[in-house]
């Protein structure tokens, strides 16, 4: 497998990839038009964390992890290490080794369509990290792949320098040059959701605030007392 490395592609500003941390990964997805989301299968191997960044991508070969090594070179300040392969993989492709080099170049976390190892202590350096397995199992260097190059993981395009938004729930991926519209369109949400908030705290249902009562209806969905509902069984 031959393939190329990418370098300086371009990136979403920073400004707006910090702005999109404060939001969650559900809040931008559904600001999106309920789009961007990674498949459920790629989850965190940490509680708690958030973090969002510009992405490097790799592709490279199943139980092979040189191209991983080439991308370090590629990343900067700022950006979060988005990995897939050519065919589904479950080996231990990244570990502490890799993210403490990445530390190193201010990479703020890693989503990775295959396995990952040293779990613990990715957690005890403060790497987050997202994965679609755990393994132990070593990889080689042996198979050229691409840096910086898009890549499809779940059915969702990622492309260099695209924002990677990544917390408890999954990852959604920000094409870069929507970075600011869906800050903005983020922002607008959360206050819609703010509001909504009070009023339920307030004791407002959900069926009145969404004229869901309508929707019963219109859906033939009627209430009965259980006197009624009784006496209509067959």
């Amino acid at each position: 497998m031959s393939g190329v490395i990418v370098t300086d592609p371009p990136k979403a500003d920073l400004k707006d990839v910090d702005a999109l941390a404060g939001f969650g990964v559900a809040t931008v997805s559904e600001a999106m038009g309920r789009t961007g989301l990674l498949g459920p299968g790629i989850r965190p191997i940490q509680q708690g964390v958030r973090v969002a960044g510009t992405a490097v991508t790799v592709i490279g070969w199943p139980g092979d992890n040189l191209m991983i090594h080439a991308a370090v070179e590629q990343c900067r300040e700022g950006d979060l290490l988005v990995v897939t392969t050519t065919s589904p993989s479950t080996d231990g492709l990244f570990g502490e080794l890799f993210a403490t080099a990445l530390q190193r170049r201010g990479v703020r976390g890693l989503v990775i369509n295959a396995g990952i190892r040293d779990t613990q202590e990715l957690r005890e350096m403060g790497f987050a990290a997202w994965s679609r397995a755990v393994s132990a199992q070593g990889t080689v260097k042996a198979t050229g792949g691409s840096v910086n190059v898009p890549i499809a993981i779940d059915g969702q395009i990622v492309r260099p320098g695209d924002v990677i938004l990544a917390d408890d729930d999954g990852v959604v991926v920000v094409p870069r040059e929507r970075a600011r519209e869906t800050v903005e369109k983020s922002e607008a949400r959360e206050a819609k959701e703010a509001a909504t908030r009070a009023a339920f705290l307030d004791g407002q249902l959900g069926l009145d605030r969404y004229r869901l009562r309508e929707k019963l209806e219109e859906l033939g969905v009627r209430y009965r007392t259980y006197e009624e509902y009784e006496g209509e069984r067959p």
